[in-house]
């Protein structure tokens, strides 16, 4: 046992009730009362199509997607929480801090004049690393608390080094008036330099993964809308900042070779971690580095959709985490999926969703043809890990993939469809990269990881599960050490 002195908090969790405190119920009811308003601005924006200009705000296509955004997965993580943290001796600071949250996003992502912009950007960041130390006497939540801390501070502050190189070589003090004046000098790229660093923090981007796989002390309602609002920041940035990104043929290559590094090593990364909530995090690293990529492709409406799904399948992720833990010993059920009939439905299903995926976004061409490529592992992974499932009948194993995979896609099309017509007025997002070589050295990469991944055959160094277990492994004063640590916090 440690020598704190706290009231022990674990227990039976009561039932909420009319006498406790109205603050969540209250807040619950205000946020989905926002997320409809939303839903409201985001149809009639979207049907006139152009910014409405309000003192410092500018609230168009992007900002009306992820209003709604949002409000939707904050609506989840009041409703959620007022189960989940009833008894919970701080429990009206817990969902102020969510709530302020939301509105900070809301100004954020509507935010024109480039003060207002980076202030919301640091309010959103200190207020997430106070839920990350909610607990409060706990020492690793505060340690892990500081560590965000510092990280948030660190991307605030390269933030607004590039918001005032801008204004320095602008003249203008708003992200509309930049987008307007913005070329390819050298202070331009400088400021698109810092742009990138602020988004791969934000975004736990390695090597700036740490403060994300060690912010675990977080209430799992916090995780969840860190997982699936949070993070995505870094794609909101490059896209409000397009016309600076897109400049310079170098910043657009630069951010897809960032974004495809943390893509590749959150892959591995998951594999060497030993519980569910670890493998969340460092899963998130990776679909960041998706994200990043679309946006240095230049698909930036790719890269919003992206965020979103990711977002939607995050919080379920987390707010359900509890359940994905198993009480079992294992029951020999998968089998080894490479028979002719198991491989010839996994390559067809993956081919011809890769062909849907292209054929609905248009993104059969050019850069778009990695996209397509990393769509066509995805579906690869995703069906071959159904395909070896024999506990499975036949049918499903065989006929059902296509039949799930397939429409998903098309969904997906559908959305990114929409998404793109709502950003359509925004400056420099449709303007994609050109294919070069090093792209395709990307691709290579992804493939090869896919493979190295699917065979196994990475697990035969033990220097690269060393090197693996370290890079994601939390900051050691976060960590409980002793069991009764978790009844005593």
């Amino acid at each position: 046992m440690t020598d704190q002195t706290q009231t022990t908090i674990v227990g039976q969790l009561p039932t909420p009730t009319e006498t406790a405190s109205r603050v969540p119920r209250t807040l619950t009811r205000l946020v989905w009362l926002l997320w409809l308003a939303s839903l409201v601005a985001f149809v009639a924006q979207f049907r006139s199509g152009e910014p409405w200009a309000l003192p410092g705000l500018a609230v168009d296509g992007l900002t009306t997607v992820m209003w709604v955004t949002v409000t939707f997965f904050s609506g989840i993580v009041h409703s959620y929480s007022r189960r989940y943290m009833a008894g919970e001796w701080a429990v009206d600071q817990f969902f102020g801090r969510v709530f302020a949250f939301t509105l900070i996003v809301m100004v954020l992502v509507a935010a024109d004049h480039l003060a207002l912009f980076g202030i919301a950007w640091l309010a959103m960041g200190l207020v997430m690393a106070g839920l990350i130390g909610h607990a409060n006497g706990w020492p690793q939540a505060e340690a892990a608390a500081s560590l965000a801390r510092r990280y948030f501070l660190g991307s605030s502050a390269s933030l607004a080094v590039a918001l005032l190189i801008l204004w320095w070589d602008t003249g203008v003090t708003t992200v509309s008036g930049v987008a307007s004046a913005v070329d390819s000098s050298p202070a331009v790229l400088a400021a698109a330099g810092a742009l990138l660093l602020a988004a791969m923090i934000q975004s736990a981007l390695v090597p700036f993964h740490t403060w994300l796989l060690s912010s675990m002390t977080a209430p799992t309602p916090a995780s969840a809308l860190m997982h699936a609002g949070f993070v995505n920041a870094g794609g909101i940035l490059l896209t409000r900042f397009a016309p600076v990104v897109t400049v310079d043929a170098g910043v657009m290559l630069a951010v897809v070779l960032v974004g495809a590094t943390s893509a590749l090593l959150g892959k591995f990364l998951k594999t060497v971690r030993p519980d569910i909530k670890s493998k969340l995090g460092c899963s998130t690293v990776g679909q960041m580095g998706f994200m990043i990529v679309q946006a240095g492709l230049g698909f930036f409406s790719a890269a919003v959709t992206h965020l979103i799904l990711h977002g939607f399948y995050k919080a379920y992720q987390f707010l359900a985490s509890g359940s994905r833990v198993e009480h079992g010993s294992p029951t020999g059920t998968t089998g080894d999926g490479t028979g002719p009939l198991g491989l010839a439905v996994v390559a067809l299903t993956a081919l011809a969703g890769g062909a849907l995926f292209a054929t609905l976004t248009g993104k059969g061409e050019g850069s778009g043809l990695l996209l397509t490529l990393l769509v066509v592992l995805t579906v690869l992974q995703a069906a071959r890990g159904v395909v070896v499932r024999a506990d499975l009948p036949a049918a499903v194993r065989y006929g059902g993939v296509p039949l799930v995979a397939l429409p998903a896609l098309a969904v997906y099309a559908g959305i990114y469809r929409l998404i793109e017509g709502a950003l359509a007025g925004l400056p420099a997002v449709g303007q994609h990269a050109a294919l070069t070589p090093v792209h395709g050295l990307v691709a290579a990469a992804f493939v090869a990881a896919y493979l190295a991944v699917e065979s196994g055959v990475y697990r035969h160094s033990t220097r690269l599960y060393v090197a693996l277990l370290n890079a994601s492994h939390p900051a050691s004063d976060t960590l409980l050490t002793t069991t009764e640590e978790y009844d005593e916090y």
